[in-house]
């Protein structure tokens, strides 16, 4: 194992986890991973393998067919998934968000219905809030439900949904305009969508256009989501209350950017591998690049950033994990871990020289894949407004 982003107190079961895990990177993602992305080609049998595995109920509890682990252990299974290929740990990524929302939020029923088959994979999910026109606006949605006797009418049009082709199961933020509050946040409901995978019209008044074309994070399909006249009813609404969404979505978000972060680190770290294995392989001037003090100081500045985004992602896991509050954190680590990543593949890809901007050498693929970390689960300008609020409240003017 490699000295950096060890983690301090796992337990035996964590260990022999995440080392099953690294193993099936190394066999399984790393040597299709550079093919399949540049082809924009679904990780079909990637999937099918972590399906075996019981990934996609890691964090689902026992009592429904899941595995039952810490959000802790989940993230460093990220880690170890992203570090393979990036786009296979989004594959994930959404699926347990939308699990850990309807844990924590849903009624009995909508457990017993949804989570033993997402245990499984055979269900897998998708969420989305943002849209069109706004991106971390997420007051400013206009997809609405308005109510028509028993049911509710969905009308508008949802963006960046990732596995929004692939999912079988949507969590959905919209607009419902009840009038019992001035507040934006309080007329948001989260919705539960059932459609069919694929694209095109995959439910009543609902229709997946296609894959949208991306610079990086290929092989995941990255869609947009179209409601026109979809009729649901209250047992869709995620806990059966209308006006909670904007709540429930947020705190669901907050375990994703302890994701994002533990992302941002294993893509980190296999852009470190690439780095310094070539520093000790090419040679200028009669020595391995290695042995250049330039090229030193970027190796040790990219493992000392490493080293601290995986602390601060483990230390945010930590905090939620024993039920404290960790929006600070989180917020934190996702920040610190997304530019740091961006930094280190960059770095990274100046050791290789002119081989970095050849699709022949993986420091190409990572190049490309490092800034969605940057945009997801909020922008780096989001996070230090998450960060600096925080601050505020635990240093009140005296």
């Amino acid at each position: 194992m490699s000295r950096l982003q060890t983690t301090d107190g796992l337990t035996e079961e964590q260990h022999e986890l995440i080392t099953l895990v690294r193993k099936f990177v190394d066999e399984q993602i790393l040597p299709v991973a550079t093919e399949l992305e540049h082809k924009d080609e679904y990780p079909t049998q990637i999937v099918e393998g972590m399906k075996e595995m019981g990934i996609f109920g890691l964090m689902i509890p026992e009592e429904y067919g899941g595995l039952g682990e810490s959000l802790l252990t989940y993230a460093l299974v990220v880690e170890e998934i992203a570090r393979g290929w990036m786009s296979v740990s989004g594959i994930i990524n959404t699926h347990f968000i939308v699990a850990y929302l309807i844990l924590q939020h849903g009624t009995d029923e909508q457990k017993q219905h949804y989570l033993p088959r997402m245990a499984t994979g055979e269900v897998r999910g998708a969420f989305s809030m943002s849209e069109p026109g706004l991106g971390s606006d997420v007051a400013a949605i206009r997809t609405k439900a308005v109510r028509d006797g028993d049911e509710w009418v969905v009308t508008g049009q949802k963006m960046w949904l990732t596995n929004g082709g692939s999912a079988n199961l949507v969590a959905v933020l919209v607009r419902t305009d009840l009038g019992e509050s001035d507040s934006p946040y309080k007329n948001m409901t989260a919705f539960l969508l059932d459609k069919e995978s694929g694209f095109g019209e995959t439910a009543q008044g609902v229709t997946v256009p296609g894959k949208i074309d991306k610079m990086g994070y290929k092989g995941v399909d990255t869609t947009e989501l179209i409601f026109e006249g979809h009729r649901t009813r209250d047992a869709q609404i995620l806990g059966g209350v209308p006006g909670r969404g904007f709540y429930q979505m947020m705190d669901g978000v907050e375990v994703g950017r302890v994701n994002v972060a533990a992302r941002a680190c294993g893509l980190s770290r296999r852009a470190f591998e690439l780095g310094i294995a070539y520093a000790q392989q090419r040679e200028t001037f009669g020595k391995k690049i290695a042995e250049h003090q330039g090229i030193l100081f970027r190796l040790a500045d990219m493992a000392t950033k490493i080293e601290a985004s995986h602390q601060m992602m483990v230390k945010a896991a930590r905090l939620k994990d024993a039920g404290e509050r960790n929006d600070l954190e989180a917020g934190m680590a996702k920040y610190l871990a997304s530019e740091n990543c961006a930094d280190v593949v960059e770095q990274s890809f100046r050791i290789h020289g002119g081989y970095g901007y050849s699709t022949e050498y993986e420091i190409e693929r990572l190049y490309r894949e490092a800034p969605m970390l940057l945009i997801g689960e909020g922008t780096a300008e989001i996070q230090k407004m998450i960060i600096g609020r925080r601050l505020l409240e635990d240093y009140p003017a005296r």
